[in-house]
């Protein structure tokens, strides 16, 4: 049973036999076909089995302030002894559980979980019969080591003066709920749009694709939108961009023909020497104007005035970067891992993690009737973190109190309405330390 589902169900006072922690929010069976593609048999004669390893990598980005062999023990992980008291697990034990485990069953697991949770969410927040998707990249920092920097690269623009290794990573999200249904991850020197665009290129039919300028490859786009299925885009388009008119389709609004540079001829022989776009300009009190490019080519079914109020929604994908580096990470200098296989596990574990949150918090929404963007994610993350350490420790009889008075404060999750008449210019602020880099290497 979800986290919604026990706060608005217990009206008697009773605890769902269900519900228990964790592991009552992760379809088991998901857990143990992920196990199977992963290659991973069960672990017999082991403290911590398989499917516990899965667990612990999942609360490893739910309890980032807590020691790992904190978090084994917070989420009731380890087997009990032959005479039934609480199991103890060593330090030592977990890296080696979580060697044996590996990156792939969380990558299936997380695969699995997208299909289920975040397809259904964007399915059920259509625009015009659309699904509303987004797809951007960021970096994640790893530890500081010899193995990490041969694996993660540090970033080019800064090689002899950036502190920590880097991994790039890219997220395509279905931008009402914050729910992500892709993920990919590489080096820091891979370019962003080669780990982006294979999550773009595997959108599901019936779905429109929110992209920064950046995102502007015409084989790329043409691609996508050959596919068929009614796989559309909409992107911010560059200043040096050149079209010619077909047909005006409103006062801002053109059908256009672009042609397709020869580098791109030679790498896409088998697309056409030209393609139709429509280009949407507009321009917002206190900014610059603006020109779209967009795959809608039906002024109709698709009104100009909605795709340019659309596109501004593009930016709840920073808005979930943010969430994840600030409220799930704690803004901590590294992820915990120190080998780039360990690593990779648990930026998949944290990607479950994050999906999982947003999952409780866009079922809440519903039940109370307003948009997933009126939740609030920290208080849902401190929320869902309670409720797993309690469920684990809490006798039966003291935890539905708990859950009680949680519904009494849940008015404490649903913040007021955006205001949309804020304006922030963006600038680059100065470095906080005033210290000379150390451009040392780690022995």
């Amino acid at each position: 049973m979800n986290t919604t589902s026990s706060l608005y169900a217990l009206s008697d006072g009773t605890l769902p036999a269900s519900f228990e922690g964790l592991k009552s929010h992760v379809d088991v069976q998901w857990v143990k076909e992920a196990l199977a593609r992963g290659g991973v048999g069960k672990l017999r004669n082991r403290k911590l089995t398989a499917e516990d390893v899965v667990w612990l990598v999942i609360g490893m980005s739910l309890y980032r302030n807590q020691p790992i062999v904190e978090v084994v023990h917070r989420l009731d992980l380890v087997l009990p002894e032959e005479d039934g008291l609480p199991g103890t697990v060593t330090k030592g034990a977990i890296p080696q559980a979580r060697r044996r485990v590996g990156e792939d069953p969380l990558k299936e697991l997380f695969r699995t979980i997208a299909k289920h949770w975040a397809l259904a969410s964007a399915e059920e927040d259509r625009w015009r019969g659309l699904m509303v998707l987004g797809a951007d990249g960021s970096t994640l920092r790893a530890p500081d080591s010899p193995e990490n920097r041969e694996e993660f690269k540090l970033p080019p623009s800064s090689r002899s003066t950036a502190g920590y290794p880097q991994a790039r990573v890219a997220v395509l999200m279905a931008l009402r709920s914050h729910l992500w249904l892709d993920f990919a991850l590489a080096d820091c020197r891979t370019g962003e749009g080669t780990v982006a665009w294979p999550l773009i290129q595997r959108v599901p039919p019936k779905s429109l694709t929110i992209l920064d300028r950046f995102y502007i490859d015409y084989g790329q786009l043409c691609g996508l939108a050959a596919r068929g299925e009614e796989r559309y885009w909409l992107v911010r388009a560059k200043k040096n961009l050149k079209w010619r008119v077909i047909r005006r389709l409103g006062r801002e609004d053109a059908l256009v023909e672009i042609a397709l540079p020869p580098p791109v001829r030679k790498e896409h022989p088998e697309l056409p020497e030209t393609f139709q776009a429509r280009v949407i300009w507009y321009r917002r009190k206190g900014f610059r104007g603006r020109t779209l490019l967009t795959s809608l080519l039906d002024p109709v079914a698709y009104p100009a005035t909605e795709i340019i109020e659309l596109y501004h929604e593009r930016w709840e994908l920073e808005l979930g970067y943010d969430e994840l580096k600030t409220n799930v990470l704690e803004r901590e200098e590294t992820i915990r891992s120190k080998t780039p296989d360990a690593v990779r596990q648990e930026l998949w574990g944290m990607a479950i993690a994050y999906n999982l949150v947003r999952r409780e918090m866009d079922l809440l929404a519903r039940e109370v009737e307003l948009p997933p963007r009126r939740i609030s994610f920290i208080m849902s993350l401190r929320l869902i973190r309670d409720l797993f350490y309690w469920a684990a420790i809490a006798s039966p009889g003291a935890l539905p109190k708990r859950i009680r008075k949680m519904r009494l404060d849940m008015r404490r999750l649903i913040l007021p309405p955006r205001r949309s008449d804020r304006r922030y210019p963006r600038h680059v602020k100065i470095k906080m330390s005033g210290y000379k880099r150390n451009h040392g290497h780690p022995k």
